[in-house]
């Protein structure tokens, strides 16, 4: 069984800036791949990016350029480091492990 902290989540103005991180508890970590969905009130959800165990990493074409999705297998943690947000970057958003076991979420909103 993997559980997860999830921190970083808030409001922040159109154009800054948010760190999320996901720290996994139990289970295995370094041989995996991870992600991060978001859900927005509404909507599907959907997959923000990726990063295998290589460090090979994925983005939806809407994040591009603006987030970016980096892991510290040391501390078994997946962050995703987010830039010029907009207001429809707010989502909760999720944490995945090995497509599998899922975080809580963490919400983040873009609101001036």
């Amino acid at each position: 069984q993997v559980q997860f902290v999830e921190r970083g989540g808030g409001l922040v103005q159109p154009g800054g800036s948010l760190t999320v991180s996901c720290a996994a508890a139990g289970g295995f970590f370094t041989a995996y791949g991870l992600a991060w969905y978001r859900q927005a009130t509404g909507k599907q959800r959907e997959l923000v990016a990726s990063i295998d165990k290589d460090r090979k990493t994925n983005y939806t074409d809407s994040v591009k350029g603006r987030f970016t999705i980096s892991r510290d297998n040391a501390k078994k943690t997946v962050y995703l480091t987010m830039n010029s947000l907009k207001p429809e970057d707010t989502a909760v958003y999720y944490c995945v492990l090995a497509n599998q076991y899922w975080g809580q979420g963490i919400q983040v909103t873009v609101s001036s």
